[in-house]
């Protein structure tokens, strides 16, 4: 049976997470309140920040930065987009 929640980031409800996607407390937090669909669009913009900005995935200020901005894209309703990023044209 598929596990629904009511997603904070789509203002609906969807179908959540299998499991914590994330260490520690905030995993929980999404897990519990973040739709697979709105987790989907956060990997998608995780990948074009790490690859605009050419983030160093060792680097602990590359970490904390996506985090940052994890937090903000889901929980904060602010929209997150690497700088210099252009959609394909349709």
């Amino acid at each position: 049976m598929t596990r629904m929640v009511q997603c904070v980031k789509l203002k609906q409800e969807a179908e959540g997470l299998e499991f914590p996607p994330y260490p520690g407390d905030l995993g929980v937090k999404i897990w519990q309140s973040i739709s697979k669909q709105a987790w989907a669009n956060w990997i998608d913009i995780q990948t074009r920040l790490v690859n605009e900005n050419r983030l160093n995935l060792a680097d602990t200020r590359a970490r904390k930065y996506l985090k940052e901005q994890m937090e903000k894209h889901l929980f904060e309703d602010i929209d997150v987009e690497a700088q210099g990023y252009v959609a394909p044209p349709l």
